[in-house]
């Protein structure tokens, strides 16, 4: 019996997120978790050989290519109608526990184990306490990326991302995370930039 696994994992391309936004450009599911499997791993070196931790740079960038899996089902439900109240939002982590169940049951048996905890099943065991140091990480570089593309959109007059910009940038702050304020000061700048400015130094 085949499994369909990867067949829905493909499918993240067709999910659109920011759905509430005008967008100046499109973004799906798929290229979200690349960016963030990219700025888990970055965050994970700053990290590392900044300020002389000992993150594993490697199961950061798997935990952030899957971290979005559960919305090939769910689709990308924009925050504000996530958080509109603490119902809704239980409600929601319901739905994408089922999802999360629905996905892992295409498995099959023998793999299975490998793939538990990266699709947020309770099953997957225990979790360390690195790895749930990793998980945050993923999820600042899930922000980080939320803010990058605020930041691109405001960069080329969209001012629809105006606030969400702002509003995220704060969340960012909150988060206290040496590692982003570094990729904010030295990497974050040139997003804003275009190709003839990026070219020319």
């Amino acid at each position: 019996m085949s499994s369909h696994f990867f067949a829905y994992m493909y499918r993240l391309k067709y999910i659109e997120r920011w759905s509430l936004m005008r967008n100046t450009t499109k973004e799906n599911v798929a290229e979200h978790s690349y960016h963030v499997a990219l700025l888990a791993h970055m965050l994970c070196e700053i990290g590392n050989r900044i300020f002389g931790k000992k993150l594993n740079a490697d199961r950061a960038v798997t935990l952030a290519l899957y971290h979005d899996a559960t919305e090939v089902f769910t689709g990308d439900i924009p925050t504000p109608v996530k958080h509109h109240n603490p119902r809704m939002l239980a409600s929601f982590r319901e739905i994408e526990k089922m999802a999360a169940e629905r996905l892992h049951g295409m498995l099959p048996p023998e793999l299975k184990p490998a793939y538990a905890r990266l699709l947020g099943k309770a099953d997957g065991g225990e979790e360390s306490g690195e790895e749930l140091e990793l998980r945050a990480l993923v999820k600042a570089a899930d922000l980080l990326d939320a803010y990058l593309k605020c930041f691109a959109e405001v960069s080329s007059g969209n001012r629809e991302f105006a606030v969400a910009k702002s509003q995220i940038e704060q969340s960012l702050a909150k988060l206290d995370m040496p590692e982003i304020e570094w990729f904010l000061t030295h990497m974050a700048p040139s997003l804003g930039m275009t190709l003839d400015e990026l070219s020319e130094e």
